[in-house]
């Protein structure tokens, strides 16, 4: 196999440059007012969707309610690989920063809407229909978001850089999970039960306007990628890069798949899983939320070191060990957490975060070298959406459904570390690609 190209052109100081600052500035709070959006109705629907609008479905069976509404957090993972194809059809066409800005006015639409929904009480079955369906336009917009934003990142940085500034909207999960958790903790502290059921938890959603705001202004004064750029000014864009994309390009998506697999659903874990668990065992909600605060934290620092250490050691290397964590950890984590002590709660939920860090910080980087840059948004985006499907897309909802049948969490472990096999041996078959040249 011939030797991949490797780029050549570096950055002539190390120093940042303005434009530079711009868009890590713009990924980063782009992917972070994203998130919060998709994660704070994934928490909601670990605490207060089964009761607000799948009522009924716990009087045909009992916990009925609260799977249902752990499912719906799946079912808008199957509608981000058409978010994927339309955002990387005209993304590679039209370029990374429009696409951006669409997305993320998509997001917060259908985020402020959740918030003022009425409930089952009030209008029947049609509540949960258009739950349901507004939630699919959420995973519509994620589907196109996260490729856009790594991109703008990588193809910005210094060839030795890319890991380090690709980890930039990385870390918008985390945060974006911080602000939503914090949120949340807020309303609970400060409202009763009875009222955080009755209209404290709107107040998460209806925030989302504010962080907007702030996202739509950043991105807008970006400039566009100048890898794209360069791409558009030698006319090298295809006439059908999604055709192209699966007639050259298909072991590359489903590797970038499968990579991701693992990663994703341990993530859901803690981003959704976790709240539900740790009040079932005893804990307090504020604890528990709490507890969650400090493994977003984890994710966030330890995402960020990875990006940098992958430049160093390279991308594979890094995705190994990040793997070998989550499948070391898994077992253990679980027998902390069924102790119901919320300091090894913490514990548990902040060890975890090692491994996730590891298996995500390089990801936009890797993703990005991985296809040639007519496809590439297409490709880094449908096989990032597809792996959300086959791992956190209804990884809460097995979770739940596994405790139910073994009454164990240690079983949720076992599949964990099923999945981090199958993602350690998916990124052990990629070529390490750091240093190839973005520009071909």
């Amino acid at each position: 196999m011939s030797e991949p190209a490797r780029d050549t052109v570096h950055a002539p100081s190390t120093a940042r440059t303005r434009e530079e600052r711009r868009v890590l500035a713009s990924t980063l709070a782009g992917t972070t007012v994203e998130w919060y959006d998709f994660f704070i109705y994934a928490q909601a629907a670990s605490l207060v969707f089964a009761p607000l609008f799948f009522a009924p479905a716990s009087a045909q069976s009992s916990g009925l309610a609260q799977l249902v509404s752990l499912a719906t957090i799946g079912i808008s993972f199957l509608f981000r690989p058409l978010g994927a194809v339309v955002a990387g059809r005209f993304g590679d066409r039209l370029g990374r920063k429009r696409m951006l800005v669409l997305t993320l006015l998509i997001m917060g639409l259908a985020t402020t809407l959740i918030g003022l929904l009425p409930t089952h009480a009030s209008i029947g079955v049609t509540a949960p229909v258009l739950l349901v369906l507004l939630r699919i336009v959420q995973g519509f917009s994620a589907g196109g978001e996260w490729g856009g934003a790594a991109l703008m990142a990588v193809e910005h940085a210094p060839t030795g850089k890319r890991g380090l500034f690709g980890a930039y909207p990385q870390i918008g999960v985390p945060i974006g999970l911080v602000l939503a958790t914090g949120v949340l903790w807020l309303t609970t502290t400060l409202t009763t039960e009875q009222q955080f059921l009755s209209w404290g938890w709107r107040v998460p959603f209806l925030f989302s306007v504010v962080l907007i705001v702030g996202g739509y202004v950043i991105r807008r004064i970006v400039e566009e990628s100048p890898v794209f750029q360069e791409m558009l000014t030698r006319r090298a864009h295809s006439s059908a890069p999604l055709r192209d994309l699966f007639r050259e390009h298909t072991r590359n998506v489903v590797l970038t798949a499968l990579i991701f697999v693992a990663n994703n659903a341990a993530g859901y874990l803690l981003i959704a899983y976790f709240i539900g668990y740790g009040t079932k065992l005893g804990l307090s909600r504020p604890s528990v939320l709490a507890a969650t605060i400090a493994g977003a934290v984890g994710w966030l620092v330890f995402t960020l070191w990875a990006g940098g250490l992958s430049d160093r050691i390279g991308r594979v290397r890094t995705f190994q060990i990040g793997y070998a964590a989550l499948f070391v950890w898994m077992i253990p984590m679980f027998l902390l957490m069924q102790t119901a002590d919320v300091l090894l709660f913490v514990l548990a939920v902040v060890v975890l975060s090692f491994g996730l860090g590891l298996s995500y910080g390089p990801m936009s980087a890797m993703y990005a070298e991985m296809f040639p840059t007519q496809v590439r948004y297409s490709g880094v985006s449908i096989g990032y959406a597809l792996g959300a499907i086959l791992g956190g897309a209804f990884a809460p909802t097995i979770a739940q459904a596994l405790v139910q049948s073994t009454g164990t969490a240690v079983s949720v472990g076992v599949y964990i570390m099923v999945l981090s096999v199958v993602s350690f041996a998916a990124v052990s078959l990629v070529r390490e690609p750091r240093g190839v040249d973005l520009r071909t």
